[in-house]
């Protein structure tokens, strides 16, 4: 069992912020791949299924970003699972708008949500940083993250969310080069948005015309990116 526990916070006034992209991923992989619907577990709501051999829960805490940790530990004790067994899906300051980085460990960098994770179940576990860009001043941060994506912002978020999506099976595997070498080669053949390269990058296939993003959920293509949130989340 592996646990992918997408960081955010509950609530219809939260639903869109740039904090909240944890839980927009977590709904993306959800949608794309079949699982059922979502129901009350571990204060949080969660759902389960297969992401290729691997069986995973997906779990979004309802306890608010800042204890998030209470509910991965319920998840945590009960599966009796180690860190590593889990994967943390989160908004990340330091990287670019429509950049993914994966690493296991280190620190929170001033991350409520991974603060309150590493209290409750050690510090060990896989990150899934998810680009929304800093906003240049510290004092602006607040606003930033809690702030709903610009339109502008879904001709990068729309096919991130896919590309993760699609290649979430690699990330369930353990496949971490090879998860985050796709999703940015899928990212910089639909949006052009440059990526930097991973070791396998010369390895990742060249995605078609119709990308991961498209193929993951794949309602009409003129589908704007709120209308597919809103049917994502029931919103």
């Amino acid at each position: 069992m592996k646990l992918f526990v997408g960081l955010g916070n509950p609530g219809q006034d939260y639903v869109f912020n740039r904090h909240n992209v944890g839980f927009m991923t977590v709904d993306a992989i959800a949608a794309a791949h079949g699982f059922p619907k979502w129901r009350k577990r571990f204060n949080g709501l969660a759902t389960e299924g297969k992401l290729g051999a691997e069986q995973v829960l997906l779990l979004k805490p309802q306890t608010f970003m800042n204890v998030s940790g209470r509910a991965a530990g319920e998840a945590v004790r009960f599966y009796k699972l180690d860190p590593a067994d889990v994967v943390v899906l989160h908004d990340e300051l330091d990287l670019a708008p429509g950049k993914v980085r994966v690493k296991t460990g280190g620190g929170v960098a001033g991350h409520n949500g991974l603060k309150s994770l590493s209290a409750h179940i050690g510090n060990d576990y896989v990150r899934v940083r998810i680009g929304i860009g800093h906003p240049g001043q510290s004092d602006r941060v607040k606003r930033h993250v809690l702030h709903d994506f610009a339109k502008s912002d879904r001709a990068w978020l729309e096919p991130l969310l896919g590309a993760i999506a699609e290649e979430a099976p690699h990330l369930a595997e353990g496949a971490f080069d090879k998860f985050q070498s796709r999703v940015a080669h899928a990212m910089q053949t639909v949006t052009g948005i440059p990526q930097e390269k991973s070791p396998q990058s010369k390895s990742a296939p060249r995605p078609r015309k119709q990308d991961a993003a498209a193929r993951s959920v794949e309602p009409a293509a003129a589908e704007t990116l709120g209308a597919r949130l809103r049917r994502w989340f029931g919103s």
